[in-house]
């Protein structure tokens, strides 16, 4: 298996060719068909200074002519050339990862190889050869790209590299939250939210999980100790049925929708309003900062005409967001029936994959999160553009004091983020005070501060402490952190949710 991934590397990556092109040995290659594609193309490096790409079927082609064995033809044929157009869109971004493992590989290889050559001198009794063997012996090196030297042609193709893949966003949400926050889920990033103890720190890693599936991404979900898999994986079928599988949670059920607070006040006179009358006479802040969900209910039940509206470009420029309501009425709770057909027609059916790894409270070290992402790119070929943990302060290291260990844990998953060169969203809990706070701030870190200098950005989980935006369905987030471009803490976006149906995300408002 790592074999034909290493050829697929050769055939698809300059850059993995020229890494590897110091420390190369075709004897380092076990199958005999491994070493001839190699040769092809080394050859083909050697000549044209690139990586052969879809010319190697050309090459194929010419080699076949010219009395290639037929075994080895068939071989090319079935198991390489059938799957080199799914590995072209693959290969720029796998790349640092492909030559780790070849670099482990090449060293397998030499020990075996010197064992070997070892074992026969002894047994024919040679052991001055033997002697020299033993004295020969020099591991394998591979010269470590720390440096760029910009006066070398391989730098333009670092250039196209960096162009094409940095900053290339891998989630995207829609309206405000996605203004808010979309330039930060890019490739390369590692973004971190804050919030106390149940203020729905998973609900939002699954809808991360969600939306980059529904995006085409490959996602890993690392579950640190916070819920058990079965529990996981009733969250999942929860948001996708949007029901809960609890009875208390069915019946009519009020639903946070987006509105205007210019609609909802009748200070509206565009004619793309939706709606000709309002619900309120009060004063519009009052609207937005009192309103309680008794009240909104009221006037939902009196006004049951009254539609919401945002139809105009204002809305989102001036800032007029607000909630409402609409009504829904859940007759039965979910069943395990009714959440294997959901799974069926959005996992199943389309054959793209998320992977969940569920570890007991106290298990999950960084040490084990690379072992479990080397054991899915060697069996299933499966390297996540997106990383959810949850979550961080859950994970586990060698070091005894805490501010220390959460120091090492939340360093050593930024150097894994760099390697892999993709998507890390990773929660942590704040600290004591800020449960008696409506808004967090970079005071409210829990053990270490130093989280801060590892994450390209940190926000924060809000709600009121007098619980009135959480009955509501209203989520406050408010930068903490950003590394690239101006910010402040009091820069925030409200979201509408419903948890009780698995949503944390409904729509969102300046």
């Amino acid at each position: 298996m790592i074999e034909r991934k290493i050829i697929i590397g050769l055939i698809t990556s300059t850059d993995f060719l020229r890494q590897l092109q110091d420390s190369w040995n075709p004897e380092y290659m076990e199958s005999s068909t491994a070493k001839m594609l190699s040769r092809w193309c080394w050859e083909y490096f050697k000549k044209y200074e690139k990586a052969p790409g879809r010319d190697i079927e050309t090459i194929y082609i010419k080699k076949l002519k010219r009395g290639l064995d037929k075994s080895l033809a068939e071989e090319i044929e079935e198991e390489i050339l059938p799957s080199l157009s799914q590995e072209y869109e693959n290969s720029e971004q796998d790349v640092t990862y492909l030559l780790e493992e070849t670099k482990e590989y090449f060293q397998e290889r030499q020990i075996a190889l010197h064992a070997e050559t070892l074992t026969t001198y002894l047994e024919k009794n040679k052991l001055e050869e033997a002697r020299k063997e033993v004295e020969n012996f020099q591991p394998v090196s591979f010269t470590e790209e720390e440096s760029l030297d910009l006066s070398q042609v391989r730098v333009f193709d670092k250039i196209d590299l960096a162009f094409d893949t940095t900053y290339q966003n891998l989630i995207k949400f829609p309206g405000a939250l996605g203004e808010f926050w979309n330039d930060e889920l890019c490739r390369g990033a590692f973004v971190a939210f804050m919030a106390p103890e149940k203020r729905g720190k998973t609900f939002w890693l699954l809808e991360f999980m969600m939306r980059a599936y529904k995006q085409g991404r490959k996602v890993a979900f690392f579950q640190a100790g916070d819920m058990t898999e079965n529990q996981q994986l009733i969250r999942i079928c929860i948001y996708l049925a949007q029901r809960s599988n609890k009875e208390q949670y069915c019946g009519i059920q009020y639903i946070p929708t987006l509105d205007c607070i210019k609609n909802q006040a009748d200070t509206c006179s565009k004619n793309i309003r939706e709606c000709s009358f309002g619900v309120t006479e009060k004063n519009e802040d009052k609207i937005r900062d009192e309103i309680t969900m008794e009240a909104l209910i009221e006037m939902y039940e009196e006004f049951p005409r009254y539609k919401s509206c945002y139809n105009c470009v204002e809305f989102r420029q001036k800032k007029w967001g607000t909630i409402w309501l609409k009504k829904r009425e859940i007759k039965h709770p979910l069943t395990a029936q009714m959440a294997k057909k959901l799974v069926q027609k959005f996992f199943v059916d389309t054959n793209r994959s998320i992977k969940i790894s569920t570890h007991d409270n106290g298990s999950l070290t960084v040490p084990k999160i690379k072992e479990v992402l080397n054991g899915w790119k060697m069996k299933d070929n499966f390297v996540p553009e997106v990383v959810l943990i949850d979550y961080g302060d859950l994970i586990e290291s060698e070091e005894k004091e805490e501010r220390q260990k959460q120091n090492r844990i939340w360093k050593s998953l930024r150097g894994l983020n760099q390697r892999m060169d993709n998507l890390f969203i990773v929660p942590t809990q704040s600290d004591a005070d800020s449960y008696g706070k409506n808004s967090l701030g970079m005071k409210n870190f829990s053990e270490d501060k130093r989280k801060f200098a590892h994450v390209t950005a940190m926000y924060g989980l809000n709600q009121d402490v007098s619980g009135r935006e959480k009955k509501l369905g209203i989520m406050r987030i408010n930068k903490i952190v950003v590394r690239e471009g101006e910010f402040h803490t009091s820069d925030e976006v409200h979201v509408l949710q419903k948890l009780q149906i698995g949503r944390p995300f409904l729509g969102s408002y300046f």
